[in-house]
């Protein structure tokens, strides 16, 4: 970087952030990132690997009210609200049981085919092709479902809403796919156009790296408050330093709704706590992604074995982590091969940061000069980081956005 000041900064080196850092470094501005922790330290780091640039489904959908109590009481199920956290929680999830309701998810899922839909082309474009052809496998993804499927004839729809390739997997075919799959496992669906990333954190450590080449710069400091300035810009207060610049992306994840309250932005955001589990040395190895929807967990070969990622706690940012929420993930991708033998796993916990209708907010924050944000990907950072980058660079540069921003705006709620 240049011993000139930045002229605008990004505050969070997760993938969303970079892919904005790196798409407005290229665009001509002078970017600094900072974050308290090095990049791709977060949810970044422990996702499922899903690059889903041909999925349109929220996660709220219709009928999902009816099984909530069910999930609330079953420790092992897909769903857990901690219950000292539910006062706190249940504005948001007041809004994400509307947002299931299938009107709303019409409307989002069209907005979420514009947003995802050019995102592996977003990736060979930040990465180039050597680093994308090592980082990332375009060879589809496998939806399954045990019982009776409840939300498979939603996804076929919307891919037919949207003309998405899609392929049903009758018990033969997901055999082939999968030899030691469970007998019981009779149908699921392929999404060709889909892929996946054999090291989310080595992915988005690349794009700290193209940040680099290309003269930005990342600095590991804690910003504890954006401070606006008299006669234009913002003081960021941290904790070795300040920073004063004229533009500020917050793109910090679960944690943005802490620097964005002090300002009188208030956005319905909720951390939606994920577990992984990494299973070294399997004995068995997934040609293709597999998400096994009504458990609400993925399963990924990664570099360092296969990794079970995937459920939700609602139970805020303080909450320690719950390890059986891990251990269960391990139970579950035993019940789907049963002749699954790893190493010992290792276990993780990360905070999705999430809006209750499944996009990201996206745009300048009204009343607030200079200020925009590029957060709550929630389950589809890895897919939607990287067009939201180029979007958000777009708005800030005032290009086109090449297509209509609006579902993403900050003031939507």
């Amino acid at each position: 970087m240049s011993s000139e000041s930045p002229s605008i900064v990004v505050l969070g080196a997760g993938v969303a952030g970079l892919c904005a850092a790196l798409y407005l470094q290229r665009s001509g501005q002078r970017v600094l990132v900072i974050d308290a922790q090095p990049p791709a330290s977060g949810t970044s780091y422990g996702n499922a690997g899903l690059i889903s640039k041909d999925t349109a489904v929220p996660i709220a959908l219709p009928g999902m009210m009816r099984k909530v109590p069910r999930w609330l009481t079953d420790r092992e199920g897909p769903l857990r609200v901690s219950p000292s956290y539910m006062p706190a929680a249940t504005p948001w999830l007041w809004r994400w049981i509307q947002a299931g309701q299938m009107s709303h998810v019409l409307r989002i899922s069209d907005a979420m085919r514009a947003l995802h839909k050019d995102a592996l082309d977003c990736w060979r474009e930040l990465l180039g092709a050597e680093d994308y052809d090592d980082l990332i496998r375009p060879v589809g993804q496998v939806r399954i479902w045990e019982g009776e499927g409840a939300g498979a004839q939603i996804e076929l729809d919307i891919c037919r809403r949207h003309g998405i390739e899609h392929r049903q997997l009758d018990q033969a075919a997901i055999r082939d796919l999968y030899p030691e799959i469970a007998p019981d496992i009779t149908q699921g669906l392929l999404i060709p156009g889909n892929a996946y990333t054999v090291n989310p954190q080595r992915l988005v450590r690349t794009l700290a790296r193209k940040l680099a080449e290309a003269g930005g710069q990342v600095l590991t400091e804690r910003v504890v408050k954006i401070i606006p300035r008299e006669g234009g810009g913002y003081r960021l207060m941290n904790n070795v330093a300040n920073h004063h610049v004229r533009r500020v992306v917050v793109s910090a994840g679960a944690w943005s709704t802490e620097l964005l309250a002090p300002l009188g932005v208030a956005i319905p955001l909720e951390t939606e706590r994920g577990y992984h589990a990494m299973m070294p040395s399997p004995n068995l190895k997934l040609k293709v992604p597999m998400s096994v929807k009504n458990r609400g967990f993925g399963l990924t070969s990664m570099e360092e074995g296969l990794r079970a990622a995937g459920t939700v706690e609602i139970a805020g940012l303080q909450a320690p982590p719950d390890e059986r929420r891990a251990e269960v993930l391990v139970r579950h991708a035993r019940r789907i091969f049963p002749k699954l033998q790893t190493g010992e796993p290792a276990y993780w916990l990360g905070h999705r940061p999430s809006s209750p209708d499944s996009l990201p907010f996206i745009g300048p924050v009204p009343g607030h000069e200079g200020l925009y944000l590029c957060l709550g990907h929630g389950h589809f950072g890895m897919t939607g980081g990287p067009p939201s980058g180029r979007l958000l660079s777009r708005l800030v540069s005032g290009q086109a956005p090449g297509f209509d921003p609006a579902p993403y705006a900050v003031d939507r709620f």
